[in-house]
C-alpha cells in the first residue's frame, strides 16, 4: 500500500495515477471536507482528464482519509513555502508530515519526498528529525526525494511522459522506487543521490525564470523606444541557436516564481544573475500598472473602476491562482490606494478578490479599459466582444488594430 500525504495539485493526481495502475493507495490530507468530497467523487480543482482518472481510481479501490496509514511506502506532497524576508525555505509542512509518518510507519519504510525543496533541505532538516526520533536511516527508514515535474493544465500527460529523478541514499532502494513509478511513467527515470535530485529540480525552474526575465526586460526596452518586441523575438528566434521566450505580466505558480528564491536565500553571494532575474519578473506587475496609467491618461479616464483585469489564474486554462501576476498587480494597486478595479476569470469560480465578476458580458459592460492578464481559450474565442474597449494585451493574443502591448 502507498500512503500519499497531501492531496493538492501534485499529491492528488499522483495518487490517482498510482491507483489507476493497480497499486493500493490511500490519500491522506488534514482537510476533512476535501477528503469527504474526494470520496464522493468531487474534485477540488479543474484539470483536463482528472475527473475520468478520479473515477477509474475509485473503481480500483483508492480511499481517502485524514489518518496516516501503517505501511511501507509514503509519498509526501505537502506545500514548501519560502520565507519572504530571508528567501529561505520554510520546511514546517514537510517536518510535520514526516513526524506523522514516523508515528505509524512500519520498520524499513520508504519515505519519498515529492515536494520541491531547496538544495540541502534533507540534510539540514529531514535527517536530523528522523534521527532525533531515534530511527536509523537506511535501516528503520529509507529516505528518498522524487521531485514532481508537472504543470497544471497538462498534469496527466506529464505524469506519464515527463522524465523523473529519484534521489536515494541506497541505489537498490532507489531502483525499487523507480519500479514503482514505472507503473505509470513511460519516460526515463534517473536514480541519483538526494542532493543532486534536490538541486536539479530547483535548477530547472531557475533556468526558465532567467529566460523569462530576459524576454520581460526586452519588452521594457522595446516599449521605451516604441519597438515591437514580439516581431523582434519572432525574427531573432529564426536563428538556429536562439529561442527567446515570450514576455508576460509576471511569473506565477508555485515553481518558477518560488524555487529560484531558495538558491538566493541559501547562496546570497553567488546568485547575482538569479536575483536579478527574480527582480525583473517580480517587477512586471508594476510595469503593467504603469501601462494602465498611460492608457488612462491618454483617454482621460480617471475612474479606476473602469479598468477590468481579465484572468486571475497564474496560467492559461486552469483555476490555480498561486502567486498569480494578477494578484501581485492588485497588491501594487492596493499600495497606491487604487481600489475598485474589476476582475473576471472564467475558471476561478470562488470569490478570490473584491470586485470579482461572475458574468463576462456584465464585466465588459462596466469597464472601458480591458487588461488581458491570462490568455485563456475563453478570451481567444470572444475577441469580437472586446474590440470596443481600450485593450492592454499582455499575452499578445489580440489580432485586431489599436491594441496596446507590454
Amino acid at each position: 500500500m502507498i500512503n500519499i500525504i497531501g492531496l493538492g495539485y501534485i499529491g492528488l493526481p499522483t495518487a490517482l495515477m498510482f491507483a489507476k495502475s493497480g497499486e493500493v493507495v490511500v490519500g491522506t490530507d488534514y482537510n476533512t471536507d476535501l477528503v469527504n468530497s474526494l470520496e464522493k467523487g468531487i474534485l477540488p480543482f479543474e484539470e483536463e482528464g482528472l475527473e475520468e482518472l478520479h473515477q477509474k481510481a475509485l473503481n480500483n479501490g483508492i480511499t481517502f482519509s485524514t489518518e496516516y496509514q501503517k505501511t511501507h511506502t509514503y509519498i509526501l506532497a505537502v506545500p514548501t513555502p519560502y520565507i519572504k524576508e530571508s528567501k529561505k525555505l520554510d520546511p514546517k509542512y514537510v517536518i510535520s508530515a514526516l513526524n506523522s509518518v514516523l508515528d505509524v510507519c512500519d520498520k524499513g519504510a520508504s519515505v519519498i519526498i515529492e515536494s520541491t525543496v531547496s538544495p540541502g533541505t534533507v540534510d539540514k532538516y529531514v535527517r536530523p528529525e528522523i534521527e532525533r526520533r531515534g530511527y536509523v536511516i537506511g535501516e528503520d527508514i529509507h529516505l528518498l526525494h522524487a521531485p514532481e515535474r508537472i504543470i497544471p493544465g497538462n498534469m496527466i500527460y506529464e505524469l506519464e511522459h515527463n522524465s523523473r529523478t529519484i534521489g536515494a541514499d541506497n541505489i537498490e532502494i532507489g531502483e525499487k522506487i523507480k519500479g514503482l513509478y514505472l507503473n505509470f511513467c513511460k519516460a526515463d527515470i534517473v536514480v541519483t543521490d538526494i542532493r543532486s535530485a534536490e538541486m536539479s529540480k530547483v535548477v530547472e525552474n531557475t533556468f526558465r525564470d532567467i529566460n523569462i526575465a530576459f524576454a520581460n526586460e526586452l519588452a521594457k526596452i522595446c516599449q521605451m523606444d516604441n519597438m515591437d518586441v514580439y516581431e523582434i523575438i519572432r525574427i531573432a528566434n529564426m536563428h538556429p541557436r536562439v529561442n527567446i521566450m515570450q514576455p508576460g505580466p509576471g511569473v506565477g505558480g508555485h515553481c518558477i516564481s518560488v524555487d529560484p528564491w531558495f538558491l538566493v536565500g541559501d547562496y546570497p553571494d553567488l546568485t547575482n544573475l538569479i536575483l536579478t532575474a527574480r527582480k525583473i519578473n517580480d517587477s512586471m506587475p508594476k510595469h503593467v500598472l504603469g501601462r494602465i496609467r498611460d492608457i488612462m491618461r491618454e483617454h482621460n479616464i480617471k475612474d479606476i473602476s473602469k479598468v477590468g483585469l481579465y484572468g486571475l489564474a497564474y496560467k492559461e486554462d486552469v483555476d490555480d491562482t498561486r502567486e498569480s501576476p494578477t494578484l501581485q498587480l492588485l497588491e501594487r494597486m492596493d499600495e497606491h490606494l487604487a481600489f475598485g478595479v474589476k476582475v473576471f476569470d472564467p475558471h476561478v469560480k470562488n470569490s478570490v478578490v473584491d470586485y470579482q465578476s461572475a458574468n463576462f458580458e456584465e464585466f465588459l459592460n462596466e469597464i472601458e479599459i480591458l487588461v488581458i492578464m491570462v490568455g485563456h481559450n475563453h478570451i481567444k474565442e470572444n475577441l469580437n466582444l472586446i474590440k470596443s474597449k481600450h485593450v492592454l494585451d499582455t499575452k499578445n493574443i489580440c489580432t485586431f488594430e489599436g491594441v496596446y502591448k507590454l
